[in-house]
């Protein structure tokens, strides 16, 4: 059996302020999701397939998409307004993208096996893409997913706020995800919630959290689709920047009872840029990535 890779590349980059999905960081200048590519291929997934922005597609085949397809198939889908369904009239004044569910259900028609979803922009570790495939291998057809669950404590930027989903768990299984929107690392080493002010609302740093690292099979799909409907629905006319998000339609569907998510748990140090002062420390850790063998010294071969 194989497994698919989805990479959600279409964001906008807006705290950034750049293309930071096509920004190289290793020390040949690769980019993040090249290693993320490099990683699932090496675990066993035989289908990559991009989530770009229209316009896109020349530019990553030319950095990765054409090298990688000798090894892979290789799909490329656009998240834009073409998608949406007909029934929602997009405001003039939209130009973002309508978030993650949105971004995977642009693949529904290329992908026919289990998948894992990413972020092009984060980096999540060797270990955990094999075992998201060994799982993947075992999920049921229907009614059960999977998530790659990250210390809080190793998914936050000294460089502002981040915005994570904070996963409860009951006895192997997700239970519930919390999206949170403005979590803080102080200086004094606290994680806090401070959508509400300071001083914010304590956080666990060990807290498993969602970084949009899940496993699913092409059944979610369906689910996905009437979420979104639902989500288009009940979008108010003036909300030109409302996203559907991938964490809290799973939180719906285990609610309902619908879907069953046994956690995989990993203390592996996420990364990613977030910010563009985030960026030396990334190419710093990436660095010695390769240089302690865990990487070959260039990607680009």
């Amino acid at each position: 059996m194989g497994a698919a890779l989805l990479i959600m590349a279409a964001g906008m980059g807006s705290r950034y302020g750049g293309n930071k999905q096509v920004d190289g960081l290793g020390p040949n200048g690769e980019i993040l999701m090249e290693y993320s590519i490099y990683d699932a291929i090496r675990a066993g997934f035989d289908q990559v397939v991009f989530v770009i922005k229209p316009g896109m597609q020349d530019l990553v085949a030319g950095i990765c998409g054409d090298r990688i397809a000798k090894k892979v198939k290789v799909d490329y889908v656009f998240q834009d307004f073409s998608s949406v369904p007909s029934f929602y009239k997009i405001p003039e004044e939209r130009v973002k993208p309508f978030g993650t569910v949105h971004a995977v259900l642009c693949a529904k028609d290329v992908i026919s096996q289990p998948f894992a979803v990413i972020n092009a922009d984060d980096y999540y570790g060797v270990s955990a893409y094999k075992s998201i495939y060994d799982k993947l291998q075992t999920l049921a057809p229907e009614g059960e997913a999977t998530i790659v669950g990250y210390q809080l404590r190793n998914t936050v930027s000294k460089n502002g706020t981040v915005t994570r989903g904070v996963c409860s768990e009951k006895d192997g299984n997700l239970s519930k995800v919390t999206e949170t929107f403005k979590i803080k690392l102080c200086e004094n080493g606290e994680i806090r919630d401070i959508e509400k002010g300071e001083p914010g609302v304590l956080l666990d740093p060990l807290a498993p959290v969602s970084m949009n690292f899940w496993g699913f099979t092409p059944w979610i799909f369906g689910k996905l689709q009437a979420y979104f409907e639902e989500f288009l629905k009940n979008l108010a006319p003036d909300n030109i920047k409302g996203e559907c998000l991938l964490p809290s339609a799973v939180d719906a569907l285990m609610q309902r009872g619908e879907l069953t998510v046994p956690m995989l748990t990993t203390d592996a140090q996420w990364f990613g840029v977030t910010y563009k002062e985030d960026k030396p420390t990334v190419q710093q850790d990436l660095r010695a990535l390769h240089e302690s063998g865990v990487y070959p010294a260039t990607l680009h071969v």
